[in-house]
């Protein structure tokens, strides 16, 4: 006897809810993985939902320089690592509803924008390391962004179009189209993009309030309470999706839900967690087997990265794709 079926409505808000109530889930496996790489204990798998719950009952203190939209950038960045979820395979290997109304490059752009409002936030706040972090980050995010524009391109010459559910679909239809040398080249020049994205490039702990080396944390430095919530939530919800896309768009676009069975969707909510959190420690791993780099070599990593993707578009316009 068929089980219950889901509506689409309610399919579309469960991918956004897996993402918003997975990500801190997420965040507090690697951590743990991390701690255990670094023979520490570490902190318990759960404990980021405790520490946004003590976020958000602390009070909210500002800068003396600081205006409304310093207040107002946590919600806005909040808001925008929602709306991907929307656009992208999370759960689903047919398209939703709102799948159809934005592509890669459109993503790339809400998240993009997400970063931005929290650089500028980091800015206006006058704080020195603040402002630092917010440098970095918006410098090394214009190395990114011509890199996705080619994984974008790539996308949209082998599978003639750039929706993330066609692509996926595309490498769930053949192994051959998995092991095309276009779709490997991009699938690791993306790779690298989430390794940078993510903080987990060994420059210097990804956590840590070492002036030298720290950029994303060093843009939260000036912020507090229900707003240093949003950002930490926001950051951990930014991981997933990215790891969303890498796996179920890329590398293993496998475990989705097909039908609108509960049972199908929940299975494809146990599969995502899994993936994910299986990505996240062999980023983990990565970040700490290796030496910490120089902060400009960043500049080396990330030109990689594009020349891989250039790479993709010519073998796929050349008939390799």
């Amino acid at each position: 006897m068929p089980g219950p079926t889901l509506p689409v409505a309610v399919i579309q808000v469960l991918q956004v809810l897996t993402v918003l109530l997975g990500a801190p889930l997420v965040s507090g496996v690697i951590g743990k993985v991390e701690a255990r790489l670094q023979g520490r204990r570490g902190p318990r798998v759960l404990q980021p939902y405790f520490d946004l719950a003590k976020l958000f009952r602390k009070e909210t203190l500002l800068p003396e320089q600081a205006s409304w939209f310093f207040l107002l950038a946590p919600a806005v960045a909040f808001t925008c690592y929602l709306v991907v979820p929307m656009l992208i395979p999370v759960l689903t290997s047919y398209p939703l509803p709102l799948g159809y109304t934005g592509d890669i490059l459109g993503g790339g752009f809400i998240l993009a924008l997400g970063g931005f409002v929290v650089a500028v936030a980091a800015a206006e706040s006058g704080g020195p390391y603040a402002q630092l972090g917010s440098s970095r980050a918006m410098t090394f995010g214009a190395l990114i962004e011509p890199t996705i524009l080619f994984v974008t391109f790539t996308v949209a010459l082998v599978t003639t179009t750039d929706l993330p559910y066609f692509e996926a679909a595309a490498a769930r239809a053949s192994l051959a189209q998995v092991v095309r040398p276009a779709h490997l080249l991009v699938a690791v020049a993306f790779f690298l993009v989430v390794l940078n994205d993510t903080g987990r490039i060994p420059v210097e702990t990804h956590a840590s309030t070492l002036e030298l080396g720290m950029i994303d944390e060093a843009r939260t430095l000036e912020h507090s309470g229900p707003p240093l919530a949003l950002l930490t939530w926001g950051s951990a919800m930014k991981q997933l999706v990215l790891y969303v896309i890498l796996i179920n768009v890329f590398v293993a676009p496998w475990g989705l839900a097909g039908s609108q069975s509960a049972l199908a969707v929940g299975l494809a909510v146990l599969a995502l967690l899994a993936k994910a959190i299986g990505v996240g420690a062999v980023f983990a791993v990565i970040d700490n087997s290796f030496s910490k780099l120089r902060l400009f070599k960043l500049t080396e990593f990330m030109a990689t990265a594009f020349l891989l993707a250039s790479l993709a578009v010519l073998v796929a316009y050349l008939g390799g794709g």
